[in-house]
């Protein structure tokens, strides 16, 4: 198993009621089975997990990267304003 840390910003912080979470994923797992087991696991997320963008070890990922062990993962919901 990977254990991964999520950093999560803005709405995701609010509905999750903490600024990161740890989690267990089998290796080999990608950004889009993290967001569907974060779904899962915190339905309060799930409506904002739709349209997040990711950070993974401090660089923009696509959903199709692979995890590495021991990532950090940063989920930023989308923001607005003028």
């Amino acid at each position: 198993m990977n254990k991964i840390r999520v950093l999560l910003f803005a709405t995701l912080r609010q509905h999750a009621g903490a600024k990161s979470i740890l989690i267990e994923v089998p290796e080999g797992t990608d950004i889009r089975g993290l967001i569907d087991r974060l779904s899962t696991e915190y339905p309060s997320l799930k409506q904002d997990l739709t349209t997040v963008l990711v950070s993974m070890n401090k660089e923009y990922a696509p959903e199709n990267a692979v995890i590495p062990v021991d990532a950090e993962v940063a989920l930023f919901p989308p923001v607005s304003g003028g």
